[in-house]
């Protein structure tokens, strides 16, 4: 019987914690949108700017990849 109080307690400590992260996360993504419309407002363009962020998180070796495998796949569509 105490183990079950325990493991209720205990899912019920971790159920909490998740919906806190969730309501962090939630407030960070807005967070996050209200810093995009402003630099669009002074004229970036976001969609690059997302992809800049995107690409800045990968490691120097899956960077040169991606940038070799787009750079193919212009030139094969005669774009460079």
């Amino acid at each position: 019987m105490a183990k079950a109080a325990f493991a209720k307690e205990q899912l019920k400590s971790f159920i909490e914690r998740i919906e806190r992260l969730e309501e962090e996360r939630a407030a960070l993504s807005a967070d996050i949108r209200e810093v995009y419309s402003e630099a669009k407002g002074t004229g970036f363009d976001v969609k690059i700017m997302r992809q800049v962020v995107r690409m800045r998180k990968l490691d120097k070796a899956d960077f040169q990849e991606q940038e070799a495998i787009l750079d193919l796949y212009l030139t094969a569509m005669d774009m460079r």
